[in-house]
């Protein structure tokens, strides 16, 4: 590790590890002042600054703390309670007399410890994997399924070409588009915000250096998304400005373009896919007596039909790799979009060639399209969950709001559990979940919520029991991800801030105080530690990634001299990696896992399941074509923010910059604002059947007329004086639909949503996110 102490024997530099980038920790008296990005880092992200303000401050809870209204039941008053801070030994002991509780009296499942969201990167001190140790270890818990990001994507590649995770793994890069293909046509852009971060974290930003040396080599691009900005102006892409949620008629289109002129590659169909045959009727209109034609797609998509034409000859004279972003995923029967982006790629035929066929996401985040090599790095072990009971992951409204009900998800039946505690560490589902007004209202079936958490979040202010964590500068951790090209000693740059504690150490203390399932005996904190340390579990895991390392080719040094240099990066291969390359080379010899071994166009699997056997066209209950459109008739995408991690550090002084009159601003197109007498600025109030929140309107042509487009992450703020179901901060969640993605994956659907917009006609009520609950006393009003 470099070292940069001053003649006064100032601290060294360390470096620190997050989901948005590597820093090194500079120190005056003693204590951090300053981080700078890391040296190997060309793009180093400026959520970092927000790292050091947050370290304090009022946000920040430093003691366990009770809500005051918990014993008596009082559930609605989450959100806006008064709390009480108590010991640490008097808050461990709740929380174990609770879980010992639920789990007496209603079992294993009644606990909900899916507990979704980021956390920190590290592979030790990772929220999530530390609670499911402690659950599996306790005897179990329900848990969620699949991921808010591509859940559908999760669920539907499978029965057609392979799991979503192997396939990121291996993701064709931008390096080999730039040297294999001439068109990239995006699907939902390429937004270089997203790219910003990293599950696990990231060493290097290199998406802005990849896509400009692709535009550099003389490809082409081509940005199909309802906004100019979801590609970079040094690209020179093509806009096309579609109507949302109409990807899936587009790609049809052009595919029924390809298809009757000829330009298909029949060869590779034959060898490499299943189903065509059954396919193309619906494609021609034979089945159904409409032909996807361009003409039928101009009247959906809102794209000229020439336009279409043109586009559809273009990519199939020309080696192109055709992406769609995670966010196509994320709406009504998103399930279709990948499955149409798969079988337009083999119609194609470029899967599987340097450079071409299918991305999934690329620029999403850092690693996908980037140039690396493959660790398989160690993680935290978590057991085995003895419960199998499980939800999909955006259906937890649903599960609180109505147990025991049944549900059909990839095929199967089940039934939501009766669930009566929800533990949570790591994530705030005030964030991440649609509608929630209604998970507000759901939230009040539980009995107790726990939840571990360094700042007061719309999560915190909604828990029973707050248990004070640690965040990244505060613990030393091994930061590496399957996906980045370098591991981090991420050090410890300050001490815990108040009574803060990590999360091991407060569940190695919980699991003193419970007795495991099955048995007699009292505490089971041996089997969660192992014995070990912080610092002996972070040299495990780092000899283990060590041993893989030597399997996978790759001789990473000993700890010791990991820890002197602080990092250790991996070197690439020369041949950049291609998507199902030894499937394209030879399909007999490389079959996919899918019941025919090659590309699903038809899925007899999935027609089973009472769904159509291959991708088609569904129109979504809320878009600019349906009927609803005449009371609501802008389309609002709700987009990852630019500013910071979902709605990690939006109290920071990073984020708080982008706001806009105190709130999150919109986006909109100045010929829908001048229409409803609203100027660059003003604040407005976006509302729809569901809910309302308030923002501030910034005038963009960029962004396709009838669509409104604002971030998430803006901690929800809801007016409790005079409308509940608004959130005065600007949270876009107020409004989204809390409905399944379909029956097969259950996703989310958030960016199928109509809304209205008006001018805010009256005073805008004071934002009050950031300001904290009141804590009554330091005197414990609970006995154990």
């Amino acid at each position: 590790m470099k070292k940069h102490a001053d003649a006064s024997g100032e601290r060294p530099d360390t470096l620190t590890a997050s989901h948005w980038g590597t820093y090194r920790v500079a120190y005056a008296n003693g204590l951090p002042s300053r981080l700078t990005g890391f040296e190997a880092d060309s793009d180093p992200s400026p959520i970092g600054d927000a790292m050091l303000d947050t370290l304090g401050g009022p946000c920040r809870i430093g003691a366990p703390m009770v809500r005051k209204g918990w014993r008596d039941g009082e559930r609605a008053l989450r959100g806006r309670d008064e709390f009480t801070e108590v010991s640490w030994d008097e808050a461990l002991n709740l929380v174990a007399g609770e879980l010992d509780r639920v789990r007496t009296d209603h079992g294993h499942e009644a606990i909900y410890a899916g507990s979704y969201g980021w956390a920190s990167a590290g592979r030790f001190h990772h929220a999530q994997s530390q609670l499911r140790r402690f659950m599996n270890l306790f005897g179990g818990c329900s848990v969620s399924k699949d991921s808010y990001s591509y859940a559908a994507a999760e669920v539907i590649l499978p029965h057609i070409v392979g799991s979503m995770s192997k396939l990121l793994l291996e993701h064709t890069s931008w390096k080999a588009v730039t040297e294999g293909a001439k068109l990239v046509v995006s699907f939902g852009g390429l937004a270089l915000r997203n790219a910003q971060m990293n599950p696990g974290g990231t060493g290097s930003h290199s998406q802005r250096a990849d896509m400009l040396a692709a535009r550099k080599a003389g490809v082409e691009f081509v940005n199909i998304s309802p906004a100019a900005g979801d590609a970079i102006a040094e690209l020179g892409a093509d806009w096309l400005p579609i109507r949302p949620n109409t990807d899936v008629a587009l790609m049809l289109a052009l595919a029924h373009t390809i298809v009757s002129e000829g330009r298909h590659d029949t060869a590779f169909l034959a060898s490499h896919s299943a189903g065509l045959e059954r396919f193309l009727p619906y494609l021609t209109g034979a089945s159904d007596r409409i032909p996807k034609t361009a003409g039928w797609a101009e009247e959906i998509t809102g794209i000229p039909a020439d336009t279409i034409v043109t586009l559809a000859r273009r990519m199939a004279s020309t080696p192109t790799m055709i992406n769609a972003s995670w966010s196509l995923t994320r709406q009504q029967n998103g399930e279709q979009a990948y499955w149409m982006l798969v079988v337009l790629a083999a119609i194609l035929g470029g899967i599987g060639k340097k450079g071409t066929g299918f991305g999934l996401g690329l620029g999403a985040v850092n690693s996908v399209g980037s140039h690396r090599a493959h660790l398989p790095v160690a993680a935290l072990p978590t057991g085995r969950n003895p419960v199998d009971s499980f939800i999909p992951v955006a259906r937890i409204a649903d599960m609180l709001l109505n147990p025991g009900a049944p549900f059909e998800y990839n095929g199967r039946s089940l039934h939501y559990p009766d669930v009566k505690l929800v533990y949570w560490a790591g994530g705030n589902p005030f964030h991440h979940h649609q509608d929630l007004n209604r998970l507000r209202k759901a939230w009040e079936r539980i009995e107790t919520v726990v939840v571990h958490e360094p700042f007061w979040t719309p999560l915190a202010r909604r828990a029973d029991i707050v248990l004070p964590a640690t965040v990244g500068l505060e613990r030393n951790d091994l930061a590496a991800s399957p996906r980045d090209n370098f591991l981090i000693a991420s050090q410890r740059a300050v001490e815990p801030f108040g009574q803060a504690r990590d999360d091991h150490a407060i569940f190695a203390d919980l699991a003193r105080r419970l007795r495991p399932s099955g048995s007699n005996e009292t505490g089971f904190v041996a089997s969660f530690t192992e014995g070990r340390s912080e610092t002996e579990w972070l040299g495990e895991l780092y000899e283990e990634t060590r041993q893989r390392g030597v399997a996978a080719g790759c001789v990473l040094p000993d700890y010791a001299t990991f820890l002197e240099t602080g990092m250790f990066e991996l070197i690439p291969e020369d041949e950049p990696a291609t998507m199902l390359k030894a499937f394209g080379d030879d399909p007999v010899a490389n079959p996919l896992p899918t019941p025919s071994g090659r590309i699903e166009i038809f899925s007899e699997t999935i027609e089973r399941f009472g769904l159509p056997g291959h991708p088609v066209w569904i129109e979504p209950a809320e878009w600019l074509g349906s009927a609803l459109a005449k009371t609501y008739p802008l389309h609002l995408i709700s987009h990852q923010p630019e500013r910071r991690l979902h709605s990690q550090l939006d109290h920071g002084s990073h984020s708080l910059a982008g706001k806009i009159h105190d709130r999150e601003p919109c986006r909109m197109n100045p010929k829908d604002a001048a229409g409803r007498g609203i100027g660059d600025g003003d604040l407005v109030r976006l509302y729809n059947g569901r809910g309302s929140c308030i923002s501030a309107a910034i005038l963009d042509p960029g962004v396709r007329p009838g669509v409104v487009m604002i971030a998430t992450g803006a901690w929800y703020d809801p007016d409790w004086e005079t409308d509940p179901d608004c959130c005065k901060h600007g949270n876009p969640n107020t409004l989204t639909a809390d409905l399944p993605t379909s029956i097969l994956a259950q996703g989310p659907s958030a960016q199928t949503c109509l809304i209205d917009v008006e001018r805010l006609a009256t005073k805008a009520p004071t934002v009050t996110a950031f300001t904290p609950p009141r804590v009554i006393d330091t005197k414990s009003e609970f006995e154990t």
